[in-house]
């Protein structure tokens, strides 16, 4: 099996959406969830920020996750994106085939 999730913030619905729907669009994830608002406190540029974002998760191919992280940050108006992979270990055979299907990484 070689599904995974990749988990990503971005700065609004819009962005979220945008690039969800790109990644979905060129095949590079069968499936993106956009999970709507979160508070994200970090450290950036020597202070804590506290701002709101919106988390989504890409489920795609293992071997697609270079394609994704470089497609996101392609699309992102953040300097350093969050987008990190969750590995799925173990879940719904007929789904993670699914996924793996369509992540195919070639645009139809």
């Amino acid at each position: 099996m070689t599904a995974c999730s990749l988990f990503v913030t971005a700065s609004n619905q819009a962005e979220a959406e945008k690039i969800s729907r790109t990644i979905v669009e060129e095949r590079l994830a069968a499936c993106a969830n956009v999970l709507g608002p979160i508070r994200s406190f970090y450290w950036w540029q020597g202070r804590v920020q506290d701002e709101p974002e919106i988390a989504f998760l890409l489920k795609t191919r293992a071997e697609l996750v270079d394609r994704v992280i470089a497609r996101v940050k392609e699309l992102h108006s953040y300097t350093v994106p969050c987008v990190v992979q969750w590995p799925i270990e173990a879940g719904n055979p007929e789904y993670l085939a699914w996924v793996e299907t369509e992540a195919t990484g070639r645009s139809s």
